[in-house]
């Protein structure tokens, strides 16, 4: 891997993972002997998570982690409802109805990963990130996949601004049941259904937690 590819998925991370916080500033000197790279393969890096929408030009104080406000969750929640509502429907319609069956029983026992023994919840959220690989897989439209991958990345930070609540995350995880359900079962308005509702559950408890901040 390249320099700037390490500085690149380090600093992602980070950024993700809320290590770096929003208004952080990320000077190329401190990051590159941090990171343990020149300061070339940091600059490019910042360039790259700018493009994503990651960090921000803040005039003379350099690169900075960018907020994440009400008004942008909103933002983020109206693309995210008119990608995935779509993407539900195509899924249910071209989907492999065995293997959302699969995932709706694998969900329906998503409780039993959220103990103590996994803080950072890794084995719940690779369980969500299977179905929304088997979405992706199942709608066969290449564009629509990549727009919503590219959602996902701002959607993890807003997920740890909730704090990972215990309660919202037994809900949704029958809430996905009920998503990879409606797949199984070949029906694009239950599925289209069941999507909207766990989105709009989502909606209210994220900007709850945001007030709560």
């Amino acid at each position: 891997m390249r320099a700037s590819d390490r500085a690149y998925a380090a600093l992602r991370e980070d950024i993700i993972e809320w290590r770096l916080r929003p208004g952080t500033v990320l000077a190329e000197v401190e990051q590159s002997e941090r990171l343990g790279v020149s300061r070339t393969p940091v600059r490019e890096a910042l360039g790259r998570l700018m493009a994503e929408g990651l960090t921000t030009a803040a005039g003379g104080r350099g690169v900075v982690v960018t907020d994440i406000s009400l008004d942008s969750i909103d933002e983020l929640f109206e693309l995210r409802e008119t990608l995935e509502v779509r993407a539900a429907a195509l899924a249910a319609q071209r989907g492999e109805p065995g293997v959302f069956a699969e995932l709706q029983a694998q969900l329906l026992r998503a409780p039993d990963l959220l103990s103590e023994k996994d803080p950072g919840r890794h084995e719940y959220y690779a369980l969500v990130g299977r179905l929304d690989e088997a979405i992706d897989a199942a709608i066969s439209n290449s564009y629509l996949a990549q727009a919503m991958r590219s959602l996902r990345v701002h959607l993890v930070r807003v997920r740890r601004l909730a704090a990972d609540d215990a309660a919202r995350l037994h809900a949704a995880a029958a809430e996905h049941a009920a998503i990879a359900e409606a797949i199984a079962a070949g029906n694009p308005r239950l599925a289209e259904a069941a999507t909207t509702l766990h989105l709009h559950r989502s909606l209210t408890h994220v900007k709850a937690a945001h007030v709560a901040r």
